[in-house]
């Protein structure tokens, strides 16, 4: 699930009842896993705020979390509900590397099946089997690991994409349209070799083989970060 570089997974427990955030810290526990408790929507809130202006401040500029993470989130609370945190979990981006599970009751159903469609990770209805939810939780954080190992991935291969010439450029666009080396000699006028050693010169820097692996590297960058 997780790697010295990435650190400890982490549970945010979200809910206005203590027994209920005790209840699954201690279940948590019995699984090794770590969790810490928010009374409230607006308090998980400032703390997202802490922790992603920590991870702006920082040399590496790694966006929050780095590591695997969950967020166990009750659907009904006083003050700001489950599902308006939700809401800001989407627009900050997190729903990939912050998976959300809600806890609801049984006449919330559609909401939280609603919410699901939106990107949340689960629902469970409350009173929930112990090993059922931990199960969900342990997947939620598998999930949260292999989102943060694509993001790292990607932003390595956008350094990687950042130390090319304006020359290996030029090839790296041209092979991705599927022209061959000829081709692309008398478009930029130079010759086939030069062609040659420019696009090998691509492929080692960004680790491909192929105008295939090259042209699914750039569609990767280039899609829009969930």
């Amino acid at each position: 699930m997780t790697t010295p570089e990435m650190g400890l997974p982490m549970v945010y427990l979200v809910d206005d009842e203590e027994v209920v955030r005790q209840g699954i810290a201690w279940l948590l526990r019995s699984r090794r896993l770590l969790s810490e408790g928010f009374d409230s929507g607006e308090a998980f809130e400032a703390a997202l705020e802490q922790h992603t202006a920590a991870a702006a401040s920082t040399t590496s500029a790694e966006d929050w979390p780095r590591a695997p993470s969950c967020l166990v989130l009750d659907l009904r609370m006083g003050g700001m509900s489950g599902l308006a945190l939700f809401e800001r979990v989407i627009a900050r981006g997190l729903v990939e590397t912050l998976p959300v599970i809600f806890l609801t009751g049984h006449g919330d159903v559609p909401t939280a099946v609603a919410a699901v469609k939106r990107g949340a990770f689960d629902f469970v209805e409350k009173p929930f089997s112990n090993n059922a939810l931990v199960d969900r939780v342990e997947q939620a954080l598998a999930n949260s690991a292999a989102a943060l190992l694509k993001r790292r991935e990607l932003s390595a291969q956008q350094r990687r994409l950042e130390q090319l010439s304006k020359r290996e450029r030029e090839v790296m666009e041209l092979v991705a349209t599927g022209m061959s080396n000829k081709a692309m000699a008398e478009t930029l006028q130079v010759s086939v070799r030069t062609i040659e050693v420019h696009r090998a010169s691509v492929y080692e820097k960004l680790g491909v083989q192929s105008a295939v692996e090259l042209l699914n590297t750039l569609n990767s960058l280039n899609s829009p970060r969930s």
